[in-house]
């Protein structure tokens, strides 16, 4: 290990069982971490109990603080040269502390690493199978000089965190906090790595109104607004010109049908399909050709509903704009 020491850090909120299961990977690695530390943001289930039983060093807020603010007290009490954060509904590959672990040993100007999720979610459902490879396929494709930082699966040097000042404690649930200190850290010059082989399997189990709200709430308008503060928008992950094209066209689909003009609308409709064929592809090789005809109408509604966020953000951010960060405390 060439004398890296890795510190796992994962917040948990009444989430025992998906954590049960995380705990356990993290138990079977070959490669151990140093040590673990469980934040429990004031959790009114087992979540501290499962903790205990794994020997972790457990965190406990009497207020719920939300996922930053756990991160950030995680990252005061770790020990190790790297801060590996995970979030406490993912199953790390018996290999992902190893690759995190020979990425610092290889290369000593880099910062961070952040990985992915696999190709095989734990929920059979259609959402979650779709959301989740979504955000697969959005990795494997992405820059590998990374413009943001990925808290599901992230590391990065205990002294570069502490120095950039962690996470912005303003988001009180889990949000863009991650994407906010991302930006922040290369703005700093800070250099981070995307590996798509650094993997973890993703157990939540998504909805549509719960994909729906985390999207436009959590992710679209929030994100509208750090963009619009920095003045930045990298041509990178869900931010790249395909994308962006996608979301004009499937906003504009939207009035067309309204009014009438239904060939319109049908026309920018497949524009936005045939502008993400690489995912459909992608979906095809990994679940079949009928599963990829089916997420094609769920994915054009995506990008409509992220158009409107886009739009919201923008309003919000002219009424109110976005505090600068609020670090550790």
């Amino acid at each position: 290990m060439a004398g890296f020491t890795v510190s796992v850090v994962i917040p948990v909120f009444n989430s025992a069982q998906t954590l049960e299961l995380c705990l356990q990977t993290l138990a079977d690695s070959p490669l151990e971490p140093l040590e673990c530390i469980v934040v429990d943001d004031a959790s009114t289930d087992d979540s501290a109990a499962v903790a205990s039983r794994h020997g972790t060093r457990l965190v406990q807020l009497d207020k719920r603080a939300g996922p930053a603010r756990a991160r950030n007290l995680g990252a005061a009490n770790a020990q190790g040269d790297v801060i590996l954060f995970l979030d406490a509904d993912v199953c790390t590959h018996s290999d992902t502390i190893a690759r995190v672990v020979d990425h610092f040993e290889k290369d000593s100007s880099l910062d961070a690493v952040i990985g992915a999720y696999d190709d095989s979610p734990s929920d059979s459902t259609f959402v979650s199978q779709y959301r989740n490879l979504l955000h697969c396929f959005t990795h494997r494709t992405g820059e590998r000089r990374a413009s943001t930082f990925w808290c599901g699966c992230g590391a990065i040097r205990r002294a570069t965190f502490l120095r950039s000042g962690g996470f912005d404690e303003s988001f009180e649930r889990s949000s863009i906090e991650d994407i906010e200190f991302g930006a922040r850290l290369t703005a700093q010059g800070g250099r981070i790595l995307l590996d798509p082989q650094v993997q973890v399997k993703h157990l939540k189990k998504w909805t549509f109104l719960g994909m729906l709200r985390t999207d436009i709430f959590d992710r679209g308008i929030p994100w509208t607004r750090l963009i619009l503060r920095s003045g930045s928008m990298p041509n990178d992950l869900s931010l790249r010109a395909n994308q962006r094209a996608s979301i004009v066209a499937a906003a504009i689909s939207l009035p067309m049908m309204l009014s009438g003009y239904s060939a319109m609308a049908l026309a920018c409709a497949v524009l936005c399909v045939a502008l993400n064929a690489d995912f459909y592809r992608f979906l095809a090789v990994h679940r079949g050709a009928l599963f990829a005809i089916c997420a094609a109408p769920l994915h054009v509604l995506f990008f409509l509903y992220s158009g409107i966020a886009f739009i919201a953000g923008a309003i919000v951010h002219v009424v109110s704009p976005v505090p600068h960060h609020r670090g550790a405390g």
